[in-house]
């Protein structure tokens, strides 16, 4: 910041009167600028890089030895210079705590031999450390209480002189600080960006706490430097300028908490001399030493007068900065002034930690800004956190816990989590400020999306849980040891069962298990426990409870494999450590071994419960495969032959689940049972099909389905196992879809099998066609395996669309998406096809089973419910309502998939695309993802069916308006296509991105209008002229050049017809053409089409130029008003118009009133093509 000329002289000669009054003057001045300061330092090495200095400061010639050599100590590790210039304070602060210290000491020493000069250089400092670049006066003050004195104290702007004025008291100095009023006050050396902001952050404090240290004993008590310092820092923090403020109010607090460092030294100084004091008196009177009394004595009097001036400046800065700074506008200064105070009552309790002082952190609890929050939670941390101090804080939390316990919800993350841990410091500080309806309100936090918060939630739960168990007795023999630890876990896990029961929050033991985790892993590891308790034969545990200890065993083998990776929580570590990859590892190992011999019993024992069954058939898929026990055969063996009569008595989806991804990670490569695992999996997947086989041979006789209820729930059981596995598995080998196909008759009425045998059917045969495809690169070694794979393809497409038609709900359902995902999967394969292999063959969906899929959207998809059904809906379960609204949604995205992967063509999306507004609450994501998708693939093609979009829903439109019928509910209204090209136009981001999109929708739309019009007496308007209105709506979206050439072939398209601009049926023309007009403010729209004009005269023949001639008039349009009111354009007439301002769509004077011929006036600057198409220069 550059002084202005009118400081800087007022500065020089102020200086001049000060220096000519040398001796005899009450007042000198003291002028600092950036050219003074310029040429200083230049030769220095240090550590850090420095931040250029604008203001330098008063050192003497005196003082250059001093300085001198305190650079030397601070850099003599680093360079050796023989003559090395005088350093200012500000710079000092780049070099780092001992460089600080050194040049300190050498202030200290010029501060006793010039104490006025030394004051000044520090204040110049402090002015400095705000950023300001102005110039800086000072005058000797006689008396604080000189009322003239205080008058001056003024603080204002002079606009007329740009300039900013701060004066005030410094005392004895009277301090003037000018800077320019353009300067850029919101960056200063505390909030700079990047390492340098924080760098200059700490140095600053580390300058101000060694000051005080190194002054504590010598200077710090003259009465004179921490005057003028205090007044100094109590000014500039009441300072509108947001600078001064904030970097005096962080010196003030800093310097307060530097004295209360004094303090404490002092109290320690008082009570050892008090000892010793104590030690002489007890003395017997031949030993003990008068003199030496009075000598202690008086340093504790003296020691105790230090303290109370110390207590008395730190008063004084309370007063003065901290009750009025901390609740400043700027969220950063009231931090600060959170943070130190938390500092004071910690350290110096006896004065600070009382109610008087812990309101304002009470108070600023409740602040909007959620770092003074965070300031607030961590100083009340530090005070509950020291049970000395405990006893002083009852009124406080007894007044405040009610917020305390809301602030557990506090919207930002941080301040939640160290409120949690603050209540966690009071639940273990003290028993009976928290109630049960308090703790029962904390612990529900367990269940928290965000884990830190989750996780100290349940260091609470955990310590609870721990209050639970009861001491052991000390005369417990050995033998029983062992026993006592196991009741004492089974008294945790009951109580951590209760909480869980209590909770109601049955679905969420996962998270319950991760907040636990961290704190509670002795408890969650111990599957010893976990296990004897589900196997015991005591009524130790009920029905339920085991059931939820399950729940856990499974959610704790979990996390010991996979890590704290949750569905829906955030705030989890997503690199793991060496250190915990070791203990996972281990910890994998440890269930491994423990599990793979107990899993057998677990499952024999509860075979007949599905869920549990379910839950334990997933713990294989976390065994380690170099545990020892992989190699026991009798092990691996039992396990399968559990496994097995489990899949026996279960054919529930969770169970089948289960099971199918269970065998599919044993059976992988690297294991040693896999051997075992494969043979297993084989024998149970042939023996379903044997039993498949027999079942439909029985039942598919003479060509229809026939089958009893129990053979048809036998053949549908059999389906769910195989479709399960066949999910997961390659079952191809075993020809299930040769053996299927049956099934899907050809005419459901002569004996149709049931549709959930048809459901399942089909989803077997689509898990098929789906292996077949994506393992072509391997099975297709010849030619014909190729064209039985697309002849099997086009009989799954063939069958699956006869059953879109089908009656039941579910079979359409499945049809639809089994042909939709074997679809996408082939168009994947040709598209990743090796060409030097056989491949799959090209295979297109026929037209007739691609208008079967678009019907089938548009009819089950794009359905609005009458009243009658959403009363009902209603009143049945929300949760129906979901589901049946995620089925639709799937249905949508999987039709959407085979336009955006190629499978149909790219203007099928057309009919899509007019629901996107009707029904934007429900699809309205999924469509506009497809517009995205389908323009990165190809952006011209992707802007035709938005355009084919607009005008099929106008033609149809214009349709049942011209048969006069009852409007159809599938036709939309103007209004509701006009806010779907809205929409449509917002989804183009940048335009430059997409000029040739944008230009091409309205080339398009323009001939959409005019281009087969004729016009005729009872036939004066294009019967689509009102789509111009609809068109507009992408105008906004054109470059101000792509404007230019839209309205020139709009000009081109009009020039041959007759056009009455005052007729109400040409309004959509005039409202077009005013929306392409509008390109700058400050230009008027006209003068681009007379430009157009002008540039072309010479190129038109002289009849031509007559006609154009004979159209110049005094008219002038205003596009601004033809913006605002387009139902009557605004022409205002002026004898004084110019030629070159003619508008070709305005009306000539002498021919109101007629309609005219605007032919002559179709100018263009872009040459046409011989297939009549504009050549658009982008």
């Amino acid at each position: 910041m550059i002084p202005e000329a009118s400081a800087a002289v007022a500065s020089r000669s102020s200086e001049k009167k000060a220096k000519s009054q040398v001796g005899a003057t009450s007042s000198g001045a003291a002028s600092h600028s950036e050219d003074e300061s310029g040429n200083e330092n230049r030769q220095k090495s240090v550590r850090r890089r420095k931040r250029a200095c604008s203001v330098s400061e008063n050192v003497k010639r005196k003082r250059a030895g001093a300085s001198g050599g305190g650079v030397r100590r601070a850099q003599g590790k680093h360079a050796k210079e023989k003559q090395v210039e005088a350093v200012t304070l500000f710079e000092v602060i780049t070099m780092g705590k001992s460089a600080i210290q050194a040049v300190i000491d050498d202030w200290i020493e010029a501060y006793v031999a010039d104490r006025d000069s030394s004051l000044l250089d520090l204040i110049s400092f402090f002015i400095q450390c705000c950023g300001c670049k102005g110039v800086v006066t000072a005058e000797m003050c006689q008396s604080k209480e000189d009322k003239d004195v205080k008058s001056k104290m003024v603080e204002e702007l002079d606009e007329a002189a740009g300039l900013q004025y701060k004066r005030f008291l410094a005392f004895p100095w009277i301090l003037t600080v000018t800077w320019p009023m353009d300067a850029d006050s919101a960056e200063y050396p505390l909030v700079q960006s990047g390492p340098s902001g924080r760098w200059f952050h700490t140095e600053f404090c580390d300058f101000v706490s060694v000051l005080v240290a190194q002054c504590q004993h010598s200077i710090l008590f003259d009465s004179y430097l921490m005057n003028g310092l205090i007044s100094l820092l109590t000014e500039l923090s009441n300072s509108f300028v947001r600078a001064f403020r904030h970097t005096c109010t962080l010196a003030a607090v800093k310097l307060l908490s530097s004295l209360l460092g004094v303090a404490l030294s002092l109290s320690v100084g008082i009570e050892n001399s008090q000892k010793l004091y104590d030690v002489q008196r007890a003395k017997t009177v031949r030993q003990k030493s008068t003199q030496q009394l009075d000598r202690i004595q008086k340093k504790i009097s003296e020691l105790q007068e230090k303290r109370v001036e110390v207590e008395s400046m730190m008063d004084i800065i309370f007063k003065g900065v901290f009750l009025k700074r901390y609740r400043d506008m700027l969220p950063e200064i009231r931090s600060v002034c959170m943070e130190e105070l938390g500092l004071w009552m910690k350290l110096y309790s006896s004065e600070f930690l009382n109610d008087s002082y812990l309101k304002y952190i009470g108070w600023m609890m409740h602040d909007k800004v959620p770092d003074v929050r965070l300031k607030c939670v961590l100083a009340l941390q530090g005070l509950f956190g020291d049970p000395v101090l405990l006893p002083k804080l009852d009124l406080f939390i007894s007044r405040f816990k009610k917020r305390l316990l809301s602030m557990v919800l506090d919207k930002d993350n941080e301040v939640a989590v160290q409120t949690m841990k603050l209540l966690v410091l009071i639940s273990r500080a003290t028993d009976d400020v928290l109630t049960a309806e308090n703790y029962k309100q904390l612990l529900q936090v367990v269940f928290s999306s965000h884990r830190p918060l989750a996780a100290t939630a349940g260091e609470l739960l955990y310590s609870r849980i721990l209050c639970a168990v009861t001491p052991t007795s000390d005369n417990r023999d050995e033998t029983n040891e062992e026993e006592e630890q196991r009741q004492q876990m089974f008294v945790r896990l009951k109580a951590l069962l209760q909480f869980y029961q209590e909770s109601e929050l049955h679905e969420h033991v996962v998270y319950l298990v991760d907040s636990l985790w961290d704190c509670g892993g002795s408890l969650l590891k111990d599957w010893p426990t976990l296990t004897a308790a589900l196997l015991q034969n005591s009524p130790g545990f009920t029905a339920a409870e085991q059931a939820v200890i399950v729940e856990i065993l499974v959610a704790s083998v979990r996390q010991a494999a996979e890590g704290p990776a949750l569905v829906g929580r955030s705030g989890a570590k997503k690199v793991m450590s060496t250190r915990e990859k070791k203990i996972q590892a281990d910890d994998c190992l440890n269930l491994t071994e423990h599990l793979f011999s107990v899993l057998p019993k677990l499952l024999s024992k509860f075979s007949r419960s599905s869920d549990t069954v379910a839950s334990l058939m997933r713990i294989p898929q976390y065994f380690h495969p170099d545990s020892q026990e992989a190699k026991n055969a009798q092990l691996v063996s039992s396990l399968m032959t559990e496994m097995a009569a489990v899949l026996d008595l279960h054919s529930s989806p969770a169970v089948l689940e289960a099971a199918a991804r269970t065998y599919l990670s044993l059976c992988g490569d690297g294991a040693a049972w896999a051997s075992a695992a494969r043979a297993s999996r084989d024998s149970l997947v042939q023996r379903w099909v044997d039993q498949l086989t027999g079942l439909l041979g029985e039942s598919l006789k003479g060509g229809c389905f026939s089958a009893e209820e129990e053979q048809t729930r036998q053949i549908v059981t059999t389906l769910k196992k195989l479709r399960a596995f066949h999910n997961c598995h390659d079952l191809g080998r075993l020809t299930v879809f040769d053996l299927l196909s049956p099934l899907l008759t050809e005419d459901g009425s002569k004996g149709g099998a049931p549709p959930e045998v048809l459901e399942e059917a089909l989803q077997c045969m689509s898990f098929a066609m789906l292996w077949s495809l994506s393992t072509s690169g391997e099975t297709l070694t010849c030619r014909e395996k190729a064209v039985a794979q697309r002849l099997q393809l086009r009989l799954f497409c063939e069958r699956s669309h006869r059953c879109l038609s089908h009656c039941d709900h579910g079979v359409r359902n499945q049809a639809f998406l089994g042909v939709c995902d074997v679809l996408i999967a082939h168009s994947y394969q040709l598209q990743v096809w090796d060409p030097t292999c056989f491949g799959p063959l090209l295979y297109t969906p026929s037209p007739r089973l691609q208008r079967a899929l678009l019907t089938f959207v548009c009819m089950h998809v794009f359905v609005v419910p009458d009243c009658d059904s959403q009363s009902r809906v209603s009143e049945s379960s929300e949760v129906e309502r979901l589901e049946e609204l995620h089925r639709r949604r799937n249905v949508l995205a999987a039709y959407c998939k085979l336009i955006v992967h190629g499978v149909l063509e790219m203007s099928v999306a057309a009919e899509l695309y007019p629901f996107y507004v009707k029904h934007y609450s429900d699809f309205g994501d999924i469509i506009k993802e497809t517009i995205y998708r389908t323009r990165q693939t190809d952006r011209m093609e992707s802007a035709r069916t938005l355009v084919l979009c607009l005008q099929q829903l106008f033609v149809q439109l214009k349709r049942e308006q011209e048969s006069g019928g009852r409007a159809h509910s599938g036709v939309q209204t103007f209004t509701c296509i006009k806010e779907l090209a809205r929409r449509f136009a917002l989804t183009f981001g940048d335009p430059a991105k997409f000029r040739e999109c944008l230009v091409m929708i309205h080339r398009n739309g323009v001939e959409f209008v005019f281009q087969e019009f004729r016009q005729t007496p009872d036939n004066a308007t294009p019967p689509y002229l009102s789509y111009l209105t609809i068109l507009s709506e992408f105008s906004n979206k054109l470059l101000k050049l792509d404007k230019k050439t839209v309205l020139s072939y709009l000009q081109k398209h009009t020039a041959e017809h007759i056009i009455d601009l005052r007729e109400e049926c040409w309004q959509p023309l005039i409202y077009y053409r005013a929306s392409l007009l509008a390109v700058a403010e400050t230009e008027d729209a006209a003068s681009y089409i007379s430009s157009d004009r002008r540039h072309c005269l010479h190129s038109r023949s002289p009849a031509s130029k007559q006609k154009v001639e004979g159209f110049k008039s005094s008219c002038q349009t205003r596009p601004t008003e033809q913006v605002g009111k387009v139902n009557k354009p605004s022409i205002s007439h002026s004898p004084q118009a110019n030629a070159g301002d003619t508008d070709p769509f305005s009306v000539p004077p002498e021919l109101r009133g007629k309609s005219f011929n605007m032919a002559s006036t179709g100018l263009s600057t872009y040459s046409e093509s011989d297939d009549g198409s504009v050549d658009v220069e982008l």
